[in-house]
């Protein structure tokens, strides 16, 4: 008998062939001139085109979005032509593929900022944490808090992103709402210490949540739109006071609009699966009516336990599908996996991006 993981679902507005999602996998490969996508990742896409679905690297809706080098963006008439390459390819090979909107907030150094100018955040409060610079790995620079009036020109720069989107021909776009980035930023009380609209009460930090979506919805059907949250992760130098009464509002403005899927990183972003006292994960699901999409660290076995149990409706892989272009085939005939190589992780080259071997070879 066919495990579920491996049979179709119908995700919103699209139908799905199988249960195994491609995670959003920065891999720092984009031209370094403006942040394009180009012929070696609509190779990299094309080969991972037979997983259920594709969501794409993280890709900044803005040049203040920009977080890391080389990573490709959604604001400029050469970045939609560099994913349209893309597109095409997947659908080729009979794929689906959305694309996951980005902006990294105070995740950033002065040096990939417009003239070197300092990231933006919900206030000034500088992230413990790296980034990937022109010079190497360096702190994240401190940032300036916005002003009021400066939030609704993000919220425009999402709605422009997500137009974008549907011209370079993606199925759907994913709103990235996770790992201590801007919509993070916003949603957390360690991050967001303002006194207007935007701060204080959960219902304030939730607003911009909203109002990105709000503007994303008006570009796209809902059927098309996921979210990705991480709620118990301090990834990106992040806290709450109280992340399950802050991810049960969140959730709950998500499934509002009546979103196709929920991606939730469940534990630590690239690490445990082990999470906080009060923690729940199946309490958050229950808020939230379309699909859920779980990821941190599944393997095979516990990818078909969660489908078939019901904890899960689909499973993204990270990881694995870097080394594995044709993962689901060696997932479903229980084949040995291709070990991935870190140091090729980020930034480079063919090596570690597309030249892992399928089974046939």
């Amino acid at each position: 008998m066919t495990e579920k993981l491996f049979t179709p679902l119908t995700v919103g507005a699209l139908t799905l062939p199988n249960r195994i999602v491609m995670a959003p996998l920065t891999r720092n490969r984009a031209k370094p001139e403006g942040d394009v996508p180009h012929a070696l990742n609509v190779e990299y896409y094309a080969q991972r085109a037979t997983a259920g679905l594709i969501i794409t690297e993280a890709t900044q809706i803005s040049p203040e979005g920009k977080g890391y080098i080389q990573t490709p963006g959604i604001y400029s008439p050469e970045q939609v032509a560099g994913w349209k390459l893309i597109t095409d390819a997947v659908h080729a090979k009979g794929g689906r593929i959305v694309l996951q909107l980005w902006h990294v907030g105070r995740v950033s150094h002065t040096s990939l900022q417009p003239n070197g100018q300092p990231p933006v955040a919900p206030s000034a409060i500088t992230a413990a944490t790296k980034v990937f610079t022109p010079s190497g790995f360096a702190d994240a620079s401190p940032p300036r808090a916005l002003e009021t009036s400066e939030v609704k020109r993000i919220v425009e720069d999402y709605r422009k992103a997500a137009e974008n989107a549907k011209a370079a021909g993606f199925d759907g776009i994913e709103l990235h709402g996770a790992n201590g980035y801007l919509i993070d930023q916003f949603l957390r009380d360690g991050s967001n210490k303002r006194t207007d609209e935007y701060g204080g009460p959960i219902e304030n930090r939730t607003r911009f949540l909203t109002e990105v979506l709000a503007a994303l919805t008006s570009v796209w059907s809902a059927n098309r739109i996921g979210v990705r949250f991480s709620p118990f992760s301090g990834f990106g130098d992040m806290s709450d006071s109280d992340p399950m009464t802050t991810f049960a509002a969140a959730i709950a403005k998500a499934d509002s609009f009546g979103l196709a899927y929920l991606h939730l990183v469940e534990g630590e972003t690239g690490g445990s699966r082990e999470l906080p006292a009060g923690a729940d994960i199946a309490a958050l699901r229950k808020l939230f009516r379309g699909a859920y999409l779980a990821n941190n660290g599944y393997d095979r076995a516990s990818a078909i336990r969660a489908v078939e149990t019901g904890a899960a409706d689909l499973i993204a892989f990270g990881r694995p599908f870097i080394a594995n272009p044709d993962l689901v085939a060696r997932l479903e005939r229980n084949e040995p996996l291709n070990e991935p190589q870190p140091a090729t992780f980020y930034g480079g080259g063919a090596e570690g991006y597309t030249d892992y071997p399928a089974l046939a070879a």
